[in-house]
């Protein structure tokens, strides 16, 4: 039996389908999955997904990232996940978003709450180790895009006042294949407030070019808050995003 966990630890987590192909016929399988699982050295995730068990710690041997990561075929870690990845968070949620074409139940497990984010994108997603995760021109765009349903102002202001380097280059390319008038009129004024990132006015001469003529709220629920508007980007604002910006992410009072 510790030949087969040795086999299966090497991959960490995976589907019953992906344990036939290394364990043999499915009934072989299932004995052997099962045998694992008696001695505590297999978890079941969800149905047919499974993790493998540290002999020395008893804890799940594949981080959350490499588990959402093989959810599906085509599953990466984005938004405030790939964030996280990437050391860009003032704290961890327990939700891990899950960018993903084939469309998961999500479920809970090992006190994390893993959400599927249906997505047909496939560009900017790179590969370390078992991990998938968008890149972080992409990461960026993905979080200011969907920041109102994920993490929140606030998250998203904290997070981009710590990233100092990208590629401006690349962040204009990808802006471009997302064919979205209003994340380029988002992009452009929430991006305005960090010259730590070091954006050029060719990026910002972009962004309005491509942003369209629509005034716009910077997020829905906001019509129900004091807002202002900025002429510049066309955009109704909260009242206070300045001083949400200056005091690092700290409500206004």
């Amino acid at each position: 039996m510790l030949e087969y966990y040795e086999k299966l630890l090497q991959i960490k987590c995976f589907s019953f389908y992906d344990a036939v192909k290394i364990l043999g016929d499915k009934q072989k399988t299932r004995n052997i999955l099962y045998m694992l699982k008696k001695k505590g050295l297999l978890q079941s995730i969800r149905r047919n997904y499974y993790v493998v068990i540290s002999l020395e710690t008893k804890e799940p041997v594949a981080s959350p990232f490499e588990i959402a990561s093989a959810i599906t075929a085509d599953s990466y870690i984005s938004h405030h996940s790939a964030l996280e990845f990437y050391g860009l968070t003032n704290q961890v949620f327990s939700d891990v978003f899950v960018s993903t074409e084939r469309v998961f139940r999500e479920f809970d497990f090992d006190g994390r709450w893993y959400r599927c984010i249906e997505n047909t994108r496939k560009f900017g997603i790179v590969q370390q180790k078992r991990i998938k995760v968008t890149d972080l021109e992409r990461t960026i765009l993905d979080s200011i895009k969907d920041f109102d349903k994920i993490g929140g102002l606030e998250e998203l202001l904290r997070c981009l006042e710590m990233i100092t380097v990208i590629n401006e280059d690349i962040l204009i390319a990808y802006l471009g294949k997302y064919h979205n008038q209003f994340l380029s009129q988002k992009a452009g004024y929430l991006l305005s407030f960090f010259p730590r990132i070091k954006l050029s006015s060719s990026f910002f001469s972009f962004c309005k070019a491509n942003m369209g003529n629509s005034s716009r709220y910077l997020y829905h629920d906001l019509k129900d808050e004091k807002n202002m508007f900025v002429k510049e980007w066309n955009l109704c604002v909260p009242e206070n995003i300045l001083q949400l910006i200056n005091e690092g992410g700290e409500a206004f009072v």
